[in-house]
């Protein structure tokens, strides 16, 4: 799940069952903060299929007035997130390239 505002991305650890609270994708970010997310759909109608990518540089948010706007912008968008709001860090991606394609 993310939101984005203006070119920043956000994706919280939420409360879905891990097998971790420290996450290899927020300790990734914190050790290489140059990334690339991928996001897909998939259709059995091939025509319907699409997917976007972005890279950028990532900043992990522990605390802070931003993690908590971030934290809003993900409880508007998802209704998971309003009835049980996400305790862990917030992943936001500064968006440096967007590429996309549909079928």
């Amino acid at each position: 799940m993310f939101a984005v505002e203006g070119d920043t991305l956000y994706s919280a650890v939420d409360q879905k069952p891990k097998r971790s609270r420290t996450l290899r994708r927020i300790e990734n970010a914190r050790a290489r903060p140059d990334v690339t997310i991928l996001v897909d759909h998939y259709e059995e109608d091939w025509g319907q299929l699409w997917w976007i990518r972005v890279r950028g540089r990532a900043r992990v948010l522990d605390g802070g007035d931003e993690r908590a706007h971030a934290l809003e912008l993900l409880a508007s968008k998802y209704e998971q997130y309003r009835a049980e709001p996400p305790d862990g860090a917030v992943l936001a991606v500064d968006m440096t390239d967007v590429r996309e394609w549909t079928a």
